[in-house]
């Protein structure tokens, strides 16, 4: 029997990469998953191909949440994975000195309170199943070191690393067997990367600098934190509860990390 068999999940920001490769492993592993994204065509289209359902999801918006409240009650299985590095329309100031507050806060209200939110749906959605389930949440090896160049998008990944453990305690509190677990991926080749790759022979040279200090040299791919989640979200990981598991090909295994430029 496939390891997710009968049980209900859904993944925010799962149009394209990490996100739609977990989307996919859940649907292989015999869930009936909900894919989520703000970007309803490539969503649609991406759950299409994969066979499930798409419900459009702004995940910083909150009456969104209310309405997948109602259209999704019960939950099996929350992945709070929806996230933006603020460079999406191109390279603008985000070190602590020059980065904008209206940058700050729209890369903080993505990530972080789309996950707050997540989590708090979830959590009440679980209580209706028995009070069982898995809320996974994708941080960063951002959120394990400083990123001078990124200092919102690292700053929303350590807290999102946090507030996973704050809702794993709560939820034992609560006696609930509710889990929740981080997965902090580092240099996994996704959409994401691509305003900072660049194109032709620069794509090339960047694309080795940024994988430089890697001891793996090479970027990640998404199945293979797909296979993490999918670890979380199956009853294999019933003992688990308020882990941090890393994905980054050993370069936070050292004594120390740079985080690069």
């Amino acid at each position: 029997m496939a390891r997710l068999t009968g049980k209900t999940c859904l993944v925010t920001g799962a149009a394209r990469g990490i996100g739609e490769a977990i989307v996919r492993a859940f649907v292989d592993e015999g869930a009936q998953v909900y894919l989520t994204d703000i970007d309803q065509q490539a969503g649609q289209v991406a759950a299409k191909d994969i066979g499930c359902q798409f419900l459009p999801l702004d995940v910083s918006v909150e009456s969104d949440w209310a309405r997948i409240a109602g259209e999704v009650p019960v939950l099996d299985v929350l992945v709070n994975n929806a996230g933006i590095t603020g460079f999406e329309h191109g390279m603008v100031a985000h070190d602590p000195e020059n980065a904008s507050l209206q940058d700050w806060r729209a890369v903080h209200k993505v990530n972080l309170d789309g996950t707050f939110l997540g989590c708090r749906y979830a959590i009440a959605a679980m209580r209706k199943n028995g009070g069982n389930g898995s809320i996974i949440n994708i941080s960063s090896r951002s959120g394990m070191v400083g990123i001078p160049a990124a200092a919102a998008y690292a700053s929303s990944k350590a807290a999102i690393r946090n507030h996973s453990k704050t809702v794993a305690l709560y939820c034992a509190q609560e006696r609930l067997n509710i889990r929740c677990n981080s997965i902090h991926p580092a240099a996994i080749l996704t959409p994401m990367w691509e305003p900072m790759l660049g194109e032709g022979d620069k794509r090339a040279a960047s694309m080795k600098k940024l994988v430089a200090d890697i001891p793996m040299h090479r970027f990640g791919e998404p199945c293979e934190v797909a296979a993490i989640a999918v670890l979380l979200a199956s009853d294999e990981a019933a003992y688990m509860n308020g882990s941090e598991l890393t994905i980054d090909g050993g370069i936070l295994a050292g004594s120390s990390a740079s985080p690069g430029e």
